[in-house]
Protein backbone atom coordinates (compact mmCIF):
# COMPACT_ATOMS: atom_id res chain seq x y z
CA UNK A 1 0.00 0.00 0.00
CA UNK A 2 1.61 3.38 -0.51
CA UNK A 3 1.99 5.63 2.19
CA UNK A 4 0.71 9.37 2.27
CA UNK A 5 3.59 11.63 3.84
CA UNK A 6 2.55 13.37 7.37
CA UNK A 7 3.79 17.01 5.27
CA UNK A 8 1.90 15.68 3.00
CA UNK A 9 -1.65 15.63 5.16
CA UNK A 10 -0.06 18.46 6.79
CA UNK A 11 -0.28 20.83 3.76
CA UNK A 12 -4.10 19.38 3.08
CA UNK A 13 -4.93 20.10 6.06
CA UNK A 14 -3.97 23.51 6.31
CA UNK A 15 -4.80 24.31 3.10
CA UNK A 16 -8.51 23.56 3.57
CA UNK A 17 -8.62 25.59 6.89
CA UNK A 18 -7.73 28.99 5.22
CA UNK A 19 -10.24 28.38 2.49
CA UNK A 20 -13.39 29.87 2.65
CA UNK A 21 -16.78 27.90 3.65
CA UNK A 22 -19.57 28.65 1.63
CA UNK A 23 -22.04 30.64 3.15
CA UNK A 24 -25.73 29.69 3.87
CA UNK A 25 -26.85 26.30 4.12
CA UNK A 26 -27.22 25.57 0.29
CA UNK A 27 -23.96 24.31 -1.92
CA UNK A 28 -24.37 23.98 -6.00
CA UNK A 29 -22.49 21.26 -7.33
CA UNK A 30 -20.76 22.98 -9.91
CA UNK A 31 -19.13 21.35 -13.33
CA UNK A 32 -16.42 23.60 -15.70
CA UNK A 33 -17.18 24.24 -19.36
CA UNK A 34 -13.83 24.89 -20.65
CA UNK A 35 -12.91 24.76 -23.83
CA UNK A 36 -13.24 28.66 -24.89
CA UNK A 37 -13.80 29.98 -28.11
CA UNK A 38 -15.67 26.78 -29.38
CA UNK A 39 -17.38 27.28 -32.92
CA UNK A 40 -21.40 27.58 -32.84
CA UNK A 41 -23.61 24.62 -34.05
CA UNK A 42 -23.79 25.01 -37.79
CA UNK A 43 -26.23 21.82 -37.61
CA UNK A 44 -29.00 24.23 -38.15
CA UNK A 45 -29.71 26.16 -34.57
CA UNK A 46 -26.88 28.47 -34.71
CA UNK A 47 -26.47 28.25 -30.88
CA UNK A 48 -23.53 26.99 -28.75
CA UNK A 49 -20.58 29.37 -29.09
CA UNK A 50 -18.98 30.68 -26.16
CA UNK A 51 -15.55 32.53 -26.08
CA UNK A 52 -14.67 31.83 -22.28
CA UNK A 53 -14.88 29.11 -19.91
CA UNK A 54 -17.26 28.89 -16.73
CA UNK A 55 -19.11 27.03 -14.61
CA UNK A 56 -22.99 25.42 -14.96
CA UNK A 57 -24.92 23.62 -12.49
CA UNK A 58 -24.64 19.34 -12.40
CA UNK A 59 -27.69 19.64 -11.27
CA UNK A 60 -31.23 21.44 -11.30
CA UNK A 61 -31.53 23.44 -8.32
CA UNK A 62 -33.63 21.20 -6.31
CA UNK A 63 -37.04 21.46 -3.80
CA UNK A 64 -34.21 20.74 -0.88
CA UNK A 65 -32.18 24.20 -1.88
CA UNK A 66 -35.20 26.27 -3.27
CA UNK A 67 -36.87 25.34 0.31
CA UNK A 68 -33.94 26.84 1.75
CA UNK A 69 -33.66 30.13 0.21
CA UNK A 70 -37.82 30.35 1.28
CA UNK A 71 -37.04 30.18 4.83
CA UNK A 72 -34.30 32.65 4.56
CA UNK A 73 -35.43 34.72 1.71
CA UNK A 74 -39.19 34.57 3.51
CA UNK A 75 -38.75 34.33 6.92
CA UNK A 76 -42.06 36.05 8.00
CA UNK A 77 -43.85 34.04 5.35
CA UNK A 78 -45.13 37.07 3.81
CA UNK A 79 -44.18 36.00 -0.11
CA UNK A 80 -43.94 39.40 -0.80
CA UNK A 81 -41.94 38.91 -4.03
CA UNK A 82 -43.99 35.52 -5.11
CA UNK A 83 -41.39 33.33 -4.74
CA UNK A 84 -43.57 30.57 -3.17
CA UNK A 85 -46.90 29.32 -5.15
CA UNK A 86 -49.42 26.76 -3.48
CA UNK A 87 -48.89 24.32 -6.80
CA UNK A 88 -45.52 23.46 -5.19
CA UNK A 89 -47.68 22.03 -2.20
CA UNK A 90 -51.01 20.82 -4.01
CA UNK A 91 -49.89 19.76 -7.37
CA UNK A 92 -49.31 16.03 -6.98
CA UNK A 93 -47.03 15.09 -10.25
CA UNK A 94 -44.34 17.66 -9.06
CA UNK A 95 -45.67 18.77 -5.09
CA UNK A 96 -42.57 18.75 -2.99
CA UNK A 97 -42.50 22.00 -0.33
CA UNK A 98 -45.81 22.76 1.86
CA UNK A 99 -45.94 26.12 3.79
CA UNK A 100 -47.42 26.05 7.44
CA UNK A 101 -48.39 29.49 8.97
CA UNK A 102 -47.12 28.46 12.58
CA UNK A 103 -44.04 25.92 12.94
CA UNK A 104 -42.55 24.04 16.07
CA UNK A 105 -39.78 23.82 14.10
CA UNK A 106 -39.66 27.48 13.11
CA UNK A 107 -39.27 26.44 9.82
CA UNK A 108 -42.29 27.53 7.23
CA UNK A 109 -41.75 26.00 4.28
CA UNK A 110 -40.92 22.22 4.62
CA UNK A 111 -40.18 19.46 2.27
CA UNK A 112 -42.84 17.18 1.86
CA UNK A 113 -43.10 13.36 1.16
CA UNK A 114 -44.67 12.73 -1.92
CA UNK A 115 -44.25 9.52 -3.06
CA UNK A 116 -41.13 9.55 -1.54
CA UNK A 117 -38.29 12.31 -0.44
CA UNK A 118 -39.17 15.51 -2.41
CA UNK A 119 -35.96 17.15 -1.31
CA UNK A 120 -33.52 16.34 -4.26
CA UNK A 121 -36.07 16.79 -6.88
CA UNK A 122 -35.86 19.84 -9.41
CA UNK A 123 -38.05 22.81 -8.04
CA UNK A 124 -40.94 23.61 -10.91
CA UNK A 125 -43.73 26.76 -10.73
CA UNK A 126 -40.54 29.53 -10.53
CA UNK A 127 -41.09 31.82 -12.97
CA UNK A 128 -37.94 33.83 -14.11
CA UNK A 129 -38.33 36.40 -11.55
CA UNK A 130 -37.79 33.63 -8.65
CA UNK A 131 -34.64 32.11 -10.43
CA UNK A 132 -33.40 35.30 -10.75
CA UNK A 133 -34.12 36.45 -6.81
CA UNK A 134 -32.58 32.68 -5.84
CA UNK A 135 -29.26 33.80 -7.90
CA UNK A 136 -29.37 37.61 -6.41
CA UNK A 137 -29.48 35.43 -2.75
CA UNK A 138 -26.73 33.13 -3.76
CA UNK A 139 -24.51 35.49 -4.84
CA UNK A 140 -25.19 38.22 -1.82
CA UNK A 141 -24.15 34.74 0.71
CA UNK A 142 -27.30 33.20 0.95
CA UNK A 143 -28.90 33.90 4.54
CA UNK A 144 -30.43 37.33 5.12
CA UNK A 145 -28.91 38.20 1.55
CA UNK A 146 -31.12 40.49 -0.88
CA UNK A 147 -33.25 39.23 -3.42
CA UNK A 148 -33.80 42.23 -4.97
CA UNK A 149 -30.23 42.90 -6.70
CA UNK A 150 -26.97 41.01 -6.82
CA UNK A 151 -26.54 39.33 -9.83
CA UNK A 152 -30.01 40.86 -11.72
CA UNK A 153 -30.91 44.47 -10.52
CA UNK A 154 -35.00 43.56 -9.77
CA UNK A 155 -35.42 46.65 -7.62
CA UNK A 156 -35.02 49.30 -10.40
CA UNK A 157 -36.22 47.21 -13.68
CA UNK A 158 -38.93 48.30 -15.57
CA UNK A 159 -42.62 46.19 -14.96
CA UNK A 160 -42.50 42.77 -17.39
CA UNK A 161 -38.31 43.32 -18.04
CA UNK A 162 -36.07 40.59 -17.10
CA UNK A 163 -32.87 43.18 -16.95
CA UNK A 164 -29.73 41.86 -17.95
CA UNK A 165 -26.78 40.08 -15.49
CA UNK A 166 -24.94 42.30 -13.32
CA UNK A 167 -21.44 41.76 -14.53
CA UNK A 168 -19.15 39.57 -12.32
CA UNK A 169 -22.36 37.90 -10.29
CA UNK A 170 -21.36 34.58 -8.48
CA UNK A 171 -24.15 33.37 -9.22
CA UNK A 172 -26.79 33.66 -12.38
CA UNK A 173 -29.08 32.20 -15.03
CA UNK A 174 -27.37 30.70 -18.02
CA UNK A 175 -27.03 32.58 -21.65
CA UNK A 176 -28.73 30.34 -23.86
CA UNK A 177 -25.15 29.80 -25.17
CA UNK A 178 -24.04 29.07 -22.14
CA UNK A 179 -26.66 26.07 -21.55
CA UNK A 180 -26.64 25.00 -24.76
CA UNK A 181 -22.84 24.65 -25.22
CA UNK A 182 -22.67 22.49 -21.88
CA UNK A 183 -25.61 20.31 -22.60
CA UNK A 184 -24.55 19.21 -26.57
CA UNK A 185 -21.34 20.24 -27.21
CA UNK A 186 -18.13 18.20 -27.05
CA UNK A 187 -14.63 18.49 -28.52
CA UNK A 188 -13.63 15.35 -28.62
CA UNK A 189 -16.05 14.87 -31.55
CA UNK A 190 -15.28 15.34 -35.57
CA UNK A 191 -12.12 13.93 -34.54
CA UNK A 192 -10.70 16.47 -32.07
CA UNK A 193 -12.32 19.25 -34.29
CA UNK A 194 -15.25 19.68 -31.51
CA UNK A 195 -19.10 19.51 -32.34
CA UNK A 196 -22.79 18.71 -31.22
CA UNK A 197 -24.72 15.76 -30.12
CA UNK A 198 -28.23 15.87 -30.86
CA UNK A 199 -29.50 15.35 -26.93
CA UNK A 200 -27.77 16.00 -23.91
CA UNK A 201 -27.07 12.66 -22.71
CA UNK A 202 -24.21 12.58 -25.38
CA UNK A 203 -26.24 10.92 -28.27
CA UNK A 204 -27.85 11.24 -31.48
CA UNK A 205 -30.26 8.67 -30.89
CA UNK A 206 -33.07 9.28 -29.36
CA UNK A 207 -33.54 8.42 -25.37
CA UNK A 208 -34.52 5.64 -23.97
CA UNK A 209 -36.57 6.52 -20.25
CA UNK A 210 -35.67 3.73 -17.91
CA UNK A 211 -33.93 4.93 -14.28
CA UNK A 212 -30.79 4.03 -13.73
CA UNK A 213 -26.79 3.58 -14.72
CA UNK A 214 -27.61 2.76 -18.31
CA UNK A 215 -26.54 5.60 -21.16
CA UNK A 216 -28.61 7.76 -23.11
CA UNK A 217 -31.56 7.57 -20.85
CA UNK A 218 -33.90 10.73 -19.42
CA UNK A 219 -36.69 11.44 -17.78
CA UNK A 220 -39.94 12.03 -20.53
CA UNK A 221 -42.45 10.53 -22.01
CA UNK A 222 -42.02 7.34 -24.68
CA UNK A 223 -44.82 5.55 -26.37
CA UNK A 224 -44.82 3.05 -23.54
CA UNK A 225 -45.06 5.48 -21.13
CA UNK A 226 -43.82 8.14 -18.55
CA UNK A 227 -40.38 7.19 -17.01
CA UNK A 228 -41.68 6.91 -13.07
CA UNK A 229 -43.93 4.81 -14.05
CA UNK A 230 -43.12 3.13 -16.72
CA UNK A 231 -47.10 2.58 -18.11
CA UNK A 232 -49.21 5.32 -20.13
CA UNK A 233 -52.18 5.72 -17.98
CA UNK A 234 -51.73 9.55 -16.62
CA UNK A 235 -53.05 10.30 -13.11
CA UNK A 236 -53.32 13.67 -10.78
CA UNK A 237 -52.03 12.52 -7.83
CA UNK A 238 -48.53 10.28 -9.71
CA UNK A 239 -45.71 12.20 -8.77
CA UNK A 240 -43.60 11.86 -12.19
CA UNK A 241 -40.80 14.21 -11.15
CA UNK A 242 -36.93 12.05 -10.68
CA UNK A 243 -34.11 12.80 -8.35
CA UNK A 244 -31.55 15.48 -10.21
CA UNK A 245 -28.77 13.00 -11.50
CA UNK A 246 -31.14 10.07 -11.00
CA UNK A 247 -30.10 8.69 -15.13
CA UNK A 248 -26.46 8.47 -13.62
CA UNK A 249 -25.09 6.97 -17.06
CA UNK A 250 -26.77 9.86 -18.96
CA UNK A 251 -24.60 12.59 -18.07
CA UNK A 252 -23.36 15.72 -20.82
CA UNK A 253 -19.46 15.82 -22.07
CA UNK A 254 -19.11 18.09 -19.28
CA UNK A 255 -20.73 16.10 -16.61
CA UNK A 256 -24.16 17.59 -16.09
CA UNK A 257 -27.44 15.90 -15.69
CA UNK A 258 -31.05 16.44 -16.46
CA UNK A 259 -30.07 18.76 -19.39
CA UNK A 260 -32.27 17.07 -21.44
CA UNK A 261 -35.42 15.57 -19.54
CA UNK A 262 -37.18 15.73 -16.09
CA UNK A 263 -37.98 19.34 -16.37
CA UNK A 264 -37.10 22.61 -18.60
CA UNK A 265 -34.92 24.78 -17.73
CA UNK A 266 -34.55 28.89 -18.21
CA UNK A 267 -31.81 30.59 -19.90
CA UNK A 268 -31.11 34.16 -20.28
CA UNK A 269 -31.08 34.02 -24.63
CA UNK A 270 -28.49 36.49 -25.52
CA UNK A 271 -28.22 37.61 -21.88
CA UNK A 272 -29.74 41.73 -22.80
CA UNK A 273 -32.59 43.04 -20.72
CA UNK A 274 -35.97 42.15 -22.28
CA UNK A 275 -39.59 41.72 -22.50
CA UNK A 276 -38.16 37.27 -23.02
CA UNK A 277 -36.90 34.57 -21.73
CA UNK A 278 -35.77 31.19 -22.72
CA UNK A 279 -36.25 27.78 -22.15
CA UNK A 280 -34.94 24.80 -22.91
CA UNK A 281 -34.11 20.60 -22.13
CA UNK A 282 -37.67 18.93 -22.14
CA UNK A 283 -39.64 17.49 -19.46
CA UNK A 284 -41.30 14.53 -17.85
CA UNK A 285 -45.07 16.08 -19.00
CA UNK A 286 -44.42 16.49 -22.83
CA UNK A 287 -45.96 14.23 -24.78
CA UNK A 288 -44.48 14.99 -28.00
CA UNK A 289 -41.67 12.13 -28.01
CA UNK A 290 -38.19 13.20 -27.96
CA UNK A 291 -38.24 16.25 -30.01
CA UNK A 292 -38.53 18.71 -27.20
CA UNK A 293 -35.07 17.30 -25.06
CA UNK A 294 -33.15 17.54 -28.66
CA UNK A 295 -30.42 20.68 -29.57
CA UNK A 296 -33.65 21.69 -31.88
CA UNK A 297 -36.25 22.27 -29.62
CA UNK A 298 -35.86 26.32 -27.75
CA UNK A 299 -38.74 28.18 -26.55
CA UNK A 300 -39.34 31.95 -25.86
CA UNK A 301 -41.88 33.19 -23.03
CA UNK A 302 -42.59 35.97 -20.86
CA UNK A 303 -40.52 35.94 -17.41
CA UNK A 304 -43.45 35.07 -15.34
CA UNK A 305 -44.57 32.32 -16.63
CA UNK A 306 -44.56 29.54 -13.90
CA UNK A 307 -45.71 25.73 -14.65
CA UNK A 308 -45.40 21.90 -13.33
CA UNK A 309 -42.89 21.46 -16.46
CA UNK A 310 -40.16 24.46 -15.51
CA UNK A 311 -37.45 24.84 -13.01
CA UNK A 312 -33.68 26.26 -13.64
CA UNK A 313 -29.94 25.36 -12.96
CA UNK A 314 -27.38 28.17 -12.00
CA UNK A 315 -24.02 28.96 -13.87
CA UNK A 316 -21.23 31.00 -12.15
CA UNK A 317 -18.04 32.28 -13.29
CA UNK A 318 -14.51 30.20 -13.08
CA UNK A 319 -13.33 30.92 -9.40
CA UNK A 320 -9.77 32.28 -9.67
CA UNK A 321 -6.98 32.10 -7.06
CA UNK A 322 -5.50 35.16 -5.84
CA UNK A 323 -2.23 35.34 -5.69
CA UNK A 324 -1.58 36.94 -2.82
CA UNK A 325 -3.38 34.78 -0.75
CA UNK A 326 -2.30 31.84 -2.53
CA UNK A 327 1.46 33.15 -1.47
CA UNK A 328 0.05 33.55 2.50
CA UNK A 329 -1.17 30.18 2.19
CA UNK A 330 2.26 28.58 1.07
CA UNK A 331 4.18 30.46 3.19
CA UNK A 332 2.17 29.52 6.16
CA UNK A 333 1.90 25.76 5.31
CA UNK A 334 6.18 25.76 4.30
CA UNK A 335 6.88 27.21 7.61
CA UNK A 336 4.09 24.65 9.50
CA UNK A 337 6.43 21.93 7.74
CA UNK A 338 9.84 24.05 8.61
CA UNK A 339 8.57 23.42 12.43
CA UNK A 340 7.55 20.10 12.27
CA UNK A 341 10.84 18.66 10.37
CA UNK A 342 12.88 21.15 13.25
CA UNK A 343 11.09 18.85 15.95
CA UNK A 344 11.59 15.59 14.38
CA UNK A 345 15.52 16.42 14.09
CA UNK A 346 15.29 17.24 18.11
CA UNK A 347 13.69 13.91 18.81
CA UNK A 348 16.34 12.14 16.52
CA UNK A 349 19.67 14.19 18.20
CA UNK A 350 18.17 13.26 21.72
CA UNK A 351 17.88 9.67 20.15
Amino acid sequence: MRRVSFQFLLLCAVAACLLPSPAGAVTIAMVTVGDPGNANDTGGTGNGAVAYSYQIGKYDVTIGQYTAFLNAADPNGTNDHGIYTSNMGTDLNIAGISYTAESAAGSKYSVINNGGDSANRPITFVSWYDAARFSNWMTNGQGSGSTETGAYDLANALPGVAPAKTPGAAFYIPTENEWYKAAYYSPALNGGAGGYYEYATQSNTAPGNIIGNTANQANYVTVDGYSVTQAPNYYHTQNYLTDVGAFSGSASFYGTFDQSGNVLQWNDLNGTAGLLRGFRGGDWYDGSGSFNLSSSFSYPDLPSLEDRYLGFRLASPVPEIDPNSLGSVLALVLGSLGLLERRRLKVKLAV
